[in-house]
């Protein structure tokens, strides 16, 4: 396991730290505001990139790179919900993303109104969905930088600390334990299973403002 992990990591550092950090930066603008965070999830792109982190500066210019695609994404997102959200919902695109799914944005939005975009960056489906949504709502763009900004932070804090961790570990101890490979795996189990856990309690305890409608009418935030 060791030598095919070896290789990997190689393979990832070889690539220009410029070049890996803009990769990470644009993929994850391209998730949220084009939807291809439905396909291939962000989180693979940054977890890779992040371990081919090396120094302080890398990681530190890769968290902005992440971060400044992720803001960049969900505004592109909103822009396209505000001119163009009900023609991508009535789309080809926006069918095979389900009807259902949309409702279950809306509501989620009517109901929750910032918290919903807060917590929705950790939703599957729902963190695509929700900056198109609150594009087509009468949320200011302003309150939607409020909450969206520090979820983006968690986020890519939380993957890219991960991935740096696991590879940095990993090249420590390969040269004197046989199972350092087992440690590598053994933090990306963890953490994925982490993340399962707080994704399905999130969904959980969150569903109840999903899937039942409410009344029309302008979005207010709790918390504003």
């Amino acid at each position: 396991m060791n030598d095919i992990l070896t290789w990997i990591l190689d393979v990832v550092q070889s690539v220009d730290p410029v070049v890996r950090t803009l990769i990470a930066g644009v993929g994850i603008l391209f998730e949220t505001s084009i939807l291809i965070g439905l396909i291939v999830p962000g989180d693979t792109i940054v977890i890779v990139a992040a371990t081919g982190v090396e120094t302080p500066l890398q990681f530190v210019a890769l968290f902005v790179a992440v971060l400044l695609g992720a803001i960049a994404g969900e505004s592109i997102g909103f822009a396209l919900g505000r001119y163009f959200g009900p023609r991508i919902r009535a789309s080809r695109l926006g069918a095979r993303i389900g009807e259902h799914n949309w409702v279950r944005a809306e509501n989620y939005l009517r109901k929750r109104g910032g918290i919903a975009v807060f917590i929705s960056r950790f939703l599957p489906v729902l963190h695509s969905l929700i900056p198109l949504t609150v594009g087509m709502s009468t949320m200011p763009y302003r309150r939607f930088m409020k909450w969206t900004i520090p979820a983006c932070v968690i986020w890519s804090l939380a993957y890219i600390s991960v991935g740096a961790l696991a590879a940095g570990s990993y090249r420590e101890l390969s040269d004197r334990l046989h199972y350092a490979g087992y440690v590598f795996v053994g933090i990306f189990v963890v953490f994925a299973l982490v993340v399962l856990v707080v994704k399905k309690v999130l969904a959980r305890v969150e569903a109840r403002h999903m899937d039942h409608p409410t009344e029309h009418g302008r979005i207010e935030d709790p918390l504003a």
